[in-house]
């Protein structure tokens, strides 16, 4: 099953027959929302948005880790990393509305 890739211009042409703004104007709010995130991202804040999920902003300390050509070990430095994680809401869309997850279902055994 190969997936679609949404790309912005796919998002501001979806906001444009839907909300019913021109296209420019579509194409803008879609690049103000999206720089939104961006800057509060940037920030290292954290972006909840219900009943969709919530874009986190985490630490990485540093670390060794090893080239898999050579095995060398090499020090990988710090660094910030996002991580996406979806509402409960969102998995159960993902997941054809599904009530629960397949670990509920080893759970009532």
């Amino acid at each position: 099953m190969a997936a679609k890739t949404v790309t912005r211009a796919d998002l501001c042409e979806a906001v444009y027959q839907k909300v019913g703004l021109s296209r420019t104007e579509s194409a803008t709010l879609v690049e103000q929302v999206l720089k939104e995130i961006t800057d509060c991202l940037e920030r290292g804040e954290t972006v909840k948005l219900s009943s969709f999920g919530s874009f986190v902003v985490r630490k990485k300390g540093q670390r060794v880790g090893r080239n898999p050509k050579t095995g060398k070990e090499v020090p990988i430095s710090p660094r910030r990393v996002m991580v996406f994680k979806p509402s409960a809401i969102l998995k159960q869309k993902i997941n054809g509305g599904a009530d629960h997850d397949i670990a509920d279902d080893t759970d009532a055994h």
